[in-house]
């Protein structure tokens, strides 16, 4: 018996290399928003249409993006005002205050960190997609995963580092995260891994195993900066998030050449990537398959520093 399209999770479907799908993006607000999220939570739906727009063009002059977050207990969605984190991802920057409501957004200075009597804070978070009106795989996987989190990371004031999230894009990749204040992406990740990714982000360490990049970059350098650090963990040397800095990038058609330096070494690393078809491709569930672009490293050339 022929299957579907419909009868088929896209998360299922495995045809794709993670490195360079990450969600892209530098400054993120996170809003705590307990009650259901709409299938775009700017579409008027989750907070209105008057407020939506006027949201969405406040974030627009910042080119900044909006995440709806919630806790996953009943018991942590009963709130008395909203979690409200500014997060600068460039410079791995994290501030939280709270907020009587998402009015709140319309008053916020995005343009830089220290700006909106905020408190800086150093934990990391890590947000779980669990949109399932965006696609029911983030429903199906991030929900479990978000839940076993919980009791390993049980919320309390001051201890706010699992979340879960509205639509950070690729849930063809569920279960999903979001990984701050660096804007690291991960793709198909289960309990194991994500116990050992947050473990380490607790140290700012570099996970590799499910990275899809860093939103900062492009596509291209997504990948190669993946492709440098899985290097150079295959070597026994770990790194921390953003040791390795994009520092030349030029990007044809096929090919891409990607220069980044670790910060730390001085050390060069010339990637020269490779654009390629994949077919089978379901971007959603219910979707069609089709055919995918994907880039992938060629050939890394590694120079010492001075």
């Amino acid at each position: 018996m022929s299957l579907r399209a419909d009868d088929i999770f896209c998360s299922d479907v495995e045809v794709e290399p993670l490195p360079g799908t990450a969600k892209q993006g530098d400054v993120y607000v996170l809003l705590e928003w307990p009650g259901p999220w709409s299938h775009d939570v700017l579409d008027g739906d989750t907070l209105g249409v008057e407020l939506s727009a006027k949201i969405k063009a406040h974030l627009k002059k910042f080119g900044a993006s909006l995440q709806l977050i919630r806790h996953p207990t009943r018991e942590g969605r009963r709130i008395d005002d909203h979690h409200l984190y500014i997060i600068h991802t460039s410079i791995g920057l994290t501030e939280v205050k709270h907020v009587d409501g998402p009015e709140a957004i319309l008053d916020l200075d995005l343009s830089g960190p220290g700006r909106n009597h905020a408190m800086a804070r150093l934990a990391p978070l890590v947000l779980v997609c669990t949109h399932g009106r965006r696609d029911r795989c983030c429903a199906v996987k991030g929900r479990p995963l978000v839940n076993e989190l919980d009791k390993l990371y049980p919320f309390n004031r001051g201890s706010d580092v699992v979340w879960e999230t509205s639509h950070i894009k690729g849930h063809r990749f569920a279960a999903t995260l979001l990984l701050m204040p660096w804007g690291y992406s991960f793709g198909r990740m289960n309990l194991e891994a994500t116990e050992a990714m947050i473990a380490d982000a607790m140290r700012g360490q570099y996970f590799v195993p499910g990275n899809r990049g860093r939103g900062i970059f492009s596509p291209a350098a997504q990948a190669a900066e993946v492709g440098v650090a899985a290097q150079l963990a295959a070597e026994g040397t770990r790194i921390t998030y953003g040791q390795l800095q994009v520092v030349g990038e030029v990007v044809g058609e096929d090919e891409a050449r990607i220069k980044l330096i670790d910060a730390s070494t001085n050390a060069t690393f010339d990637v020269t990537m490779r654009r390629s078809a994949v077919s089978g491709v379901i971007s959603s569930c219910g979707d069609e398959p089709k055919e995918g672009v994907v880039w992938g490293v060629e050939k890394i050339a590694r120079s010492s520093g001075a």
